[in-house]
């Protein structure tokens, strides 16, 4: 046996110790994926009745009410930027937890593609049709999974994205109303 045949029965052993990760992976993104579609039908549900707005305008009451009648102007106005700062993070949580499965699950479903094409066509050599059938139809579910993951994952990011957005701007904008009236409060 030449030095590329010892090579290459490590990368083919390599690869076959992966194949199972790589499915148990898919299989994971996959679960999480109906999680998040879960969450995400609840989260438009709340948003088409309007709930999303009244928790973005009853962050800005509460901080209101936090920092007191007689507080200072700049007492109100460092709570207000410490409570806008810990809603935006929190806000952009579920959408940063979603970008690294828009890029994973495609290389997730590429390896699990590639992985049992090497074994499909081993059976071809070998006229195991059997085996060449089931590999293949291995390699090409994880491709759809894979890909579908991604997509679930781009959609809901984006459109989440957006609702942040819209969130970080009512809550701005509440929290400019709420510093004109103290500051109209202090010079009054």
């Amino acid at each position: 046996m030449t030095a590329i045949d010892q090579i290459r029965e490590v990368l083919h052993l390599v690869s076959g110790v992966l194949m199972w990760p790589v499915l148990l992976g898919l299989l994971l993104l996959a679960a999480l994926m109906i999680v998040v579609l879960g969450e995400f039908a609840r989260e438009s549900f709340d948003t088409v009745f309007g709930k999303r707005v009244r928790r973005a305008r009853g962050l800005a009451r509460r901080e209101k009410v936090a920092a007191g009648a007689n507080g200072s102007g700049e007492a109100m106005d460092l709570r207000l930027e410490r409570a806008l700062q810990d809603e935006e993070r929190r806000l952009w949580r579920p959408v940063a937890q979603l970008r690294p499965v828009v890029r994973v699950g495609p290389a997730l479903g590429l390896m699990g593609t590639l992985i049992p094409m090497a074994y499909a066509l081993q059976g071809l050599a070998e006229g195991n049709l059997p085996s060449l059938a089931s590999n293949l139809v291995t390699a090409f579910a994880a491709t759809v999974i894979g890909l579908a993951v991604s997509v679930i994952a781009y959609l809901v990011a984006g459109v989440r994205e957006s609702w942040v957005r819209s969130d970080i701007q009512a809550l701005a904008f509440r929290a400019d109303e709420l510093l004109g009236g103290a500051s109209a409060r202090a010079k009054g």
